[in-house]
């Protein structure tokens, strides 16, 4: 037989259905909360309040040891239980429900104050983010009526309480504009710290930011969260803020971002925070 009579060989046969017995399938392991036989793969229930923006996971452990948490009826308390699909989930007697996790950026403006709901019905950040996403989000931490830049809105309840806790010290950047050359005294003494009257504060770094000669124009780094800390470093010191802009979070920055604009970060400026701490 030569080689174009040669005839191209194949594997081996597949056996028929009938021909020995079928491979048994790989069994789940089944959950413990009575009254559900499910299957499909869970998430521990500390995530799943984190998710539905109620807490933290951690915050979520205490709720769940304290006996408020229910899946299906059933009061849990054993940490570790997992939520299956189609559970239904219970906290204060309402019905949670494991939403989208958002995240969205923006560049505030000058004028809206930072909170969800405002009694004087001033302008609020949420009016500029209300057509961002299906989902409710939350911004995380707050800038001043008066202060623009970088705010951080997000459903995702244990990634806000990191971002906003003293502990992971989270780098902010900002922009300021005074009314007044900055003294290279006044300058030094801001680096070495502050004695303000909630306490000492030192910034990470501090430094002109201006062209040339223009010292009006000062960059200052912080991880502090404490209310209107900026403003009251220079005013401790004799200078009126003209304008204020946070220009860096946790890594993300104004590039590409509009006054009053918002955008969705990316997968990557996600992993980016969750990574930080």
């Amino acid at each position: 037989m030569n080689n174009k009579e040669r005839k191209i060989k194949t594997g081996p046969r597949k056996r028929k259905l009938s021909e020995g017995k079928p491979a048994k399938p790989a069994l789940a392991k089944k959950r413990s909360v009575k009254g559900v036989d499910q299957t499909e793969k869970g998430i521990r229930l500390n995530k799943y309040l984190a998710d539905a923006g109620i807490c933290s996971r951690r915050e979520a452990d205490r709720l769940i040891e304290s006996g408020v948490v229910k899946i299906n009826g059933k009061v849990i308390t054993k940490l570790g239980t997992k939520v299956m699909p189609g559970d239904k989930v219970q906290y204060g007697g309402q019905t949670l429900k494991r939403e989208k996790l958002q995240y969205v950026l923006l560049n505030k403006p000058k004028g809206f104050i930072t909170t969800v709901d405002d009694p004087q019905n001033r302008r609020t950040v949420m009016a500029l983010v209300e057509n961002a996403c299906k989902e409710r989000i939350y911004p995380v931490g707050r800038l001043d009526r008066n202060t623009l830049g970088l705010l951080l809105f997000t459903n995702d309840g244990e990634l806000a309480k990191k971002l906003t806790h003293p502990r992971f010290g989270v780098k902010k950047i900002y922009h300021v504009f005074l009314n007044k050359a900055l003294k290279k005294s006044d300058l030094d003494k801001i680096a070495r710290g502050i004695d303000l009257e909630d306490g000492f504060i030192k910034p990470d770094a501090v430094s002109y930011a201006g062209i040339e000669n223009d010292k009006k124009q000062v960059g200052i780094e912080l991880h502090s969260g404490k209310n209107r800390i900026v403003r009251r470093i220079f005013e401790q010191l004799g200078y009126e803020v003209l304008k204020l802009d946070r220009v860096f979070f946790a890594g993300l920055t104004k590039k590409d971002l509009p006054r009053g604009k918002w955008r969705m970060l990316t997968k990557s400026e996600i992993n980016l925070l969750k990574r930080l701490g």
